[in-house]
């Protein structure tokens, strides 16, 4: 298996992780976190999702737990935005690099504001898509917020 920019960049930091396959083709009904966490035995509010939005009209990164939603308006607070909404899928793809369940918050193709929910702290380590459907990494939240250059909140 090809190593995604997200993975590269892992091993560029020297950072410690680990990588977990799974079979994404049996997510039926599921939103692609909640498919992970399943199809992994995991916990999913230890599995993060990346997602994309607007923050006064500039591409802003989440990283919040499958197990919750995003609050639109807290991101914005924590970006010291007014106003966020979802990105268009095609923006998040084309300026990450990635396709949607597989926008991993690591090696983006563009570097965007990212804020990490602050419920990552409370794990020892936590996992968030590696840069492809079916691939997680898991790694310490505080290597996860150094690489991704976040900030905490949400």
């Amino acid at each position: 298996m090809a190593a995604t920019p997200a993975v590269r960049a892992l091993e560029r930091a020297r950072v410690a992780h680990t990588l977990h396959t799974y079979d994404p083709e049996h997510a039926e009904g599921q939103g692609y976190g909640e498919a992970a966490a399943a199809a992994l035995g995991q916990d999913p509010r230890q599995v993060y999702k990346t997602l994309v939005a607007r923050v006064d009209g500039a591409l802003t990164v989440a990283v919040v737990p499958v197990a919750g939603n995003l609050d639109l308006k807290a991101l914005a607070a924590a970006t010291g935005g007014r106003r966020a909404t979802m990105a268009d899928p095609a923006d998040a793809e084309r300026t990450t690099g990635y396709v949607l369940g597989g926008i991993s918050p690591l090696g983006q193709r563009k570097t965007l504001p990212t804020v990490v929910d602050e419920s990552a702290l409370g794990f020892a380590t936590v996992m968030v898509s590696a840069g492809r459907r079916g691939l997680q990494v898991e790694l310490a939240p505080a290597d996860l917020v150094r690489l991704a250059l976040a900030l905490i909140h949400i």
